[in-house]
């Protein structure tokens, strides 16, 4: 027998459980900003986060409400993404926690910056991938705006590259699954794609 989940007979909050529950594994974008004058740094991970183009590359992640991170982008038209690796759970985790804007979650956690080389956003140290980005656009939709970056520089610490690619073994990606439980990489399966062949080309 199987449950209905019909959105328009539950709270925002109950489906929104249900939909984190069901849509994953879900890649966390650990996204630094600073304010306009410069005086506070801000770092937030955002579960909601995927390629919206290659050519331009483009990135998004998505803020539920208006977080700090989005006003920050709004304002600077800055970010960088930080690569979100199973190492660094608690550290992510302590982001998390909702701080006045005044308050930098950098300091606030202890967590080790470095300077971007074209955004005024630093770095997480410690994050072996790291995209820095320029708004390309915000697109309001329901209680959620999403956050369009142009990646403008990218860096890998080069013990994460097999082949001249980022190894996603190495880098041991975590994932954002329902609730409060996060996934690792786990078992990696590798298939080569099915060719499509023309009737009679065989």
């Amino acid at each position: 027998m199987r449950v209905e989940y019909p959105p328009e007979a539950m709270s925002g909050t109950d489906f929104y459980r249900f939909l984190t529950s069901v849509v994953i594994p879900r890649p966390i974008a650990w996204v630094s900003t600073i304010t306009p004058d410069g005086s506070t740094e801000n770092l937030a991970p955002h579960s909601f986060f995927s390629i919206a183009s290659t050519d331009p590359p483009i990135v998004q992640f998505t803020s539920i409400g208006r977080k700090d991170s989005l006003r920050n982008v709004e304002e600077t038209g800055e970010f960088v993404v930080n690569f979100s690796s199973e190492p660094l759970l608690h550290l992510i985790n302590a982001t998390a926690v909702d701080l006045p804007r005044s308050v930098s979650e950098f300091e606030a956690a202890g967590i080790e910056r470095e300077a971007s080389r074209t955004v005024r956003p630093p770095r997480v140290a410690a994050a072996h991938v790291a995209l820095e980005c320029r708004s390309h656009t915000t697109l309001r939709m329901g209680n959620c705006t999403l956050v369009f970056g142009r990646v403008l520089h990218a860096v890998v610490d080069e013990d994460y590259l097999v082949d001249d690619r980022p190894s996603s073994e190495l880098l041991r990606p975590l994932t954002k699954l329902g609730g409060d439980e996060w996934g690792t990489l786990g078992r990696v399966l590798h298939l080569n794609r099915i060719p499509y062949e023309e009737p009679g080309t065989a």
